[in-house]
């Protein structure tokens, strides 16, 4: 795990990218890769590559980057972990012969992998998480690709004739005069779902890179003028259209043993590590099962790390210890005092580069930091919600809009603005009084904030409306903002008549939410810490099966990951899975009126909400009131501004401080 950043071209009034501003650029993205650091020039062909070593795999000088492939063509900075580079390695010395490696790094695999089958062919073959920056000295051209799931990151954008480009945009903002402007459509989409879809970024013409794409540029200022649209080397649309056409031959048993054997390979292929390892164990049903393969894959108790906070109802540490106990891992866990967290939420801001508000960025944070203090390297059991179908408004959306599409669209309309007028206060207390909500859910407003969410898509015209509802996490948020921007739709962005509302969900959100939320949210926190997390079930192998699956076997009558479930079954006792889906959250919504109001009045103030420029003020103040008084629940419209405006200082401290420090 890395981080890297360089310049192809020459700066109109600053020349080629220079040691100096190349090292402002690392400098601002260090955290990423506190261990070593390394600079490749070539001021003949205009490059400069940079970057920062967090070392896993051998730790010594053989590993450093950027590297020179042996016969010299390829030039290589490489952020992340290529798990299947021990196969690849033998497969090229049983078809080159011996080759005289340096070390035992994934990079020199993959830099001669690629000098020998050509980069796109060679990036099919990895099973892995990548950012890459490759140099190609023969045909003078710089090939930046990413993995196909988003695990790593990828930013670049054209500046005064030069492409930059970073594994964040820190890195970009260090760059003199490098101050883009904030794209207005971006900041709309931010407020409708709490990050950015890519492949935009808050700032105007700067991108990512997307998941499985790559992008080839070459050197020659008329290359410069204007930048080519990227390729797909991968794309789950495809992939899964593919597999569900194979289909699977087999009754649940057999797609137990087939999705063990997956993930089996998959987890035993990221235990490679010269440093220690654990797992982050939540006690749900995704990390219990890597959980539980990886302590079967080595010969001594796996390190597990899990937080709770009991205080808020919450907890999953009881539920992470008793899975552990079973397992006989060495766990560790820290139960937070709400002020342990409320002492974090003002500074998350800080970790991200652009507009982040998904509130467990909070507990992310806070994992990392205690697991990292034992190991450099954790498992997680991300991605298994996307493939597999674990989230509950996958079937639950769809019984509803099955219920609701059978009314008038005025009578659903009238349905939602009479739910929505019912302050969410008198809701969760009529839910505590009659008891049938869990207690986790009445701690912080959680009745009335689904009956609030139920009052917006109740009114939706069709289905695609319907789920782009489901999707953000506000559609009212344009009253509330003064500026041009418009929020886009991300439910229509691949729409297939052929899929079922449940699989469309699970394709959408593996090509959006994923990657700009949950993998962004894992990736900035970990590596703010320095802290690796690898996902096993983010193996193109292990989607392709699951996408084989009859749906009936992944979410049926209620019941997300069905088959993962019977996978655990053999690994756990049935009363450590069989319970309500929670996660760690934080009561925000209860501490923005509370411990955290005066910050809170801070960002809030109209002076501050002014000094943004962005915001209608008497809404925003407005909507502020109604959340202090319990009226209404704008938790996350305010946490949304609130994260805004931290995202703001942040970067303007960025600008002032010593060149490239975050």
């Amino acid at each position: 795990m890395c981080g890297l950043a360089g310049c192809l071209g020459w700066i109109d009034g600053l020349g080629l990218s220079s040691r100096d501003m190349l090292g402002d650029m690392c400098a601002a993205i260090r955290h990423r890769g506190p261990d070593a650091d390394g600079v490749w020039l070539d001021e003949a062909s205009g490059i400069a590559l940079g970057h920062l070593r967090l070392s896993i795999l051998d730790l010594s000088a053989a590993g450093a980057q950027p590297m020179v492939s042996h016969g010299g063509r390829y030039v290589l900075a490489f952020n992340g972990e290529i798990y299947n580079y021990q196969e690849l390695r033998a497969d090229l010395v049983r078809r080159r012969g011996a080759i005289d490696w340096r070390g035992h790094s994934d990079t020199e695999v993959l830099l001669e992998l690629i000098a020998a089958e050509g980069v796109e062919r060679a990036l099919r073959r990895l099973d892995g998480m990548f950012a890459i920056a490759l140099w190609d000295r023969e045909t003078r051209t710089l090939t930046l690709a990413r993995d196909a799931f988003g695990e790593k990151p990828l930013y670049y954008g054209l500046y005064r004739g030069a492409v930059l480009f970073a594994s964040e945009l820190k890195a970009l903002r260090a760059v003199p005069g490098f101050q883009p402007d904030i794209d207005p459509d971006a900041l709309a989409d931010y407020f409708k779902y709490s990050y950015v879809p890519g492949p935009a970024t808050i700032h105007r013409g700067v991108f990512k890179l997307q998941p499985g794409h790559m992008l080839t540029l070459g050197p020659e200022r008329s290359h410069l003028a204007q930048l080519p649209d990227p390729v797909v080397w991968w794309s789950p649309d495809e992939a899964a259209m593919r597999a569900r056409r194979e289909g699977f031959e087999g009754d649940m048993a057999a797609a137990v043993a087939a999705l063990r054997a997956a993930l089996s390979t998959s987890v035993r292929r990221r235990l490679a590590s010269d440093v220690p390892l654990g797992s982050l164990l939540s006690g749900g049903v995704d990390s219990s099962v890597v959980t539980a393969l990886m302590q079967q894959a080595v010969d001594r108790p796996v390190k597990t790390f899990s937080i709770g906070m009991a205080e808020t109802g919450y907890d999953e540490a009881a539920h992470a210890r008793a899975v552990a106990a079973r397992l006989g891992t060495e766990h560790q866990e820290l139960i937070l005092s709400p002020r342990e967290v409320q002492d974090v939420a003002p500074q998350v801001a800080d970790i991200y580069d652009e507009p982040f508000s998904d509130a467990s960025q909070i507990p992310t944070f806070l994992l990392s930091r205690m697991a990292r203090a034992h190991v450099t390297v954790a498992l997680s059991g991300d991605g298994g919600d996307e493939i597999l179908g674990g989230y509950n408004r996958y079937f639950h959306g769809a019984d509803l809009w099955a219920r609701a599409s059978r009314l008038p669209t005025e009578a659903r309309r009238l349905a939602g603005a009479a739910l929505g007028a019912i302050p969410p206060g008198v809701v969760d207390r009529a839910a505590a009084m009659a008891g049938r909500l869990a207690p986790r859910e009445l701690s912080s407003g959680r009745a009335g904030e689904k009956i609030q969410k139920l009052a917006r898509v109740l009114s939706a015209a069709d289905r695609q409306a319907y789920h782009d509802r489901l999707l953000a996490t506000a559609d009212d948020v344009a009253i509330a903002l003064d500026l041009p921007g418009r929020a886009q739709t991300l439910a229509a962005r691949s729409p297939r008549g052929d899929l079922t509302f449940v699989e469309q969900a699970m394709l959408t959100d593996t090509a959006n939410y994923m990657p700009d939320d949950v993998l962004v949210k894992v990736d900035r926190a970990s590596m703010a810490v320095g802290l690796e997390v690898r996902t096993p079930f983010l193996s193109r192998e292990v989607f392709d099966l699951a996408w084989r699956l009859p749906m009936a076997f992944r979410a049926h009558q209620g019941v997300g990951k069905r088959v993962l479930r019977e996978l655990l079954y053999t690994l756990a006792p049935r009363d450590l899975v069989d319970r309500p889906k929670a996660g760690f959250a934080v009561p925000v919504g209860r501490w923005l009126r509370t411990d955290l109001r005066d910050w809170a009045e801070a960002g809030l103030s109209e002076a501050a909400l002014q000094d943004a420029g962005v915001f209608r003020v008497p809404e925003v103040r407005r909507r502020w009131r109604e959340h202090l008084t319990g009226r209404r629940d704008h938790e996350t419209f305010l946490w949304s501004v609130l994260m805004y405006q931290g995202w703001r200082r942040s970067v303007a401290r960025g600008r002032s401080d010593a060149p490239g420090r975050p």
